[in-house]
């Protein structure tokens, strides 16, 4: 069981990576003339760390509700697995979505909940509407939603009502909400934007270990080059809905970064990466 073994002893298995996300010429449009997505392409393997960067507005936010059907393509497809998003039944696409993990910049807690509880909101994709308001969980359900609990540093914590938690505690219990799925993605909206530095790195570390250690896909949606630069995989730069750059980390240049961000800036962003990763 995946909450059974702590994360720093985990492991990636040695096994060639097979694509798990496709994004085919995916576009979506608001009001207005102006798309918010425009042709979006690119798979994604098991495993694959992927940090998506680009200014506000430029798509990002979109881009994840659109794989989780969140919000509804205009065009294009996205297929998960062998299933094809857009086409999904309402029961099909909640099966879909007990596979896709959401972690969110302002948390998604119930601040007056404890932090047992909201980690086993993650369990709700699998309940019934009435084992769900009765809040019905099996004793393995518990007893995997307190190893992670554990697992992530929140022992102590597990029983405390997370309004009483700082802003890091509550990205880790997002982070167990979402483990507790036992996904195959996660996806993760500006995780560490409302977070100070250390906050951050201890998020992005437990990240990059449940990518690493558990085979877990992460697409995780960054302002901050610095940090996409240190943890991904791989990196999609987004300006103005579309993809301007898609490459590894290394091949990611100042003049790349700054047409991707429309800015002079690329070469101090670039600096500060190495920084952090330091």
């Amino acid at each position: 069981m995946v909450a059974s073994t702590p994360l720093t002893h985990l492991y990636r298995r040695e096994v060639e990576l097979l694509a798990l996300l496709e994004l085919k010429n995916v576009t979506k449009y608001y009001a207005g003339p102006t798309p918010a997505l425009a042709g979006v392409s690119f798979t994604v393997k098991e495993g694959e760390f992927v940090s998506v960067i680009g200014p506000s507005g430029a798509g990002k936010s979109t881009l994840l509700r659109c794989i989780n059907r969140m919000i509804e393509v205009t065009g294009g497809e996205i297929l998960f697995g062998d299933l094809a998003v857009s086409k999904l039944k309402r029961r099909d696409l909640r099966k879909l979505r007990t596979g896709i993990g959401m972690i969110f910049q302002h948390y998604n807690l119930v601040d007056r909940l404890t932090v047992i509880e909201n980690v086993l909101h993650g369990r709700l994709g699998y309940k019934s509407t009435l084992a769900g308001v009765l809040g019905l969980y099996s004793r393995e359900e518990k007893m995997q939603a307190f190893n992670i609990i554990k697992i992530l540093g929140l022992g102590e914590q597990v029983y405390q009502r997370c309004d009483q938690l700082s802003g890091g505690q509550k990205q880790r219990v997002g982070i167990a909400r979402a483990l507790v799925q036992n996904p195959k993605m996660i996806l993760c909206d500006e995780p560490i934007a409302s977070l100070d530095p250390n906050a951050s790195k201890i998020i992005m570390d437990y990240l990059k270990k449940i990518a690493n250690g558990m085979g877990i896909t992460l697409i995780c949606n960054l302002h901050q080059v610095n940090v996409a630069l240190a943890y991904s995989d791989r990196i999609i730069g987004i300006n103005k809905g579309k993809v301007v750059y898609d490459g590894p980390p290394g091949k990611l240049t100042a003049d790349l970064t700054s047409e991707i961000y429309g800015t002079e800036s690329g070469e101090l962003i670039v600096d500060w990466g190495e920084r952090y990763a330091s």
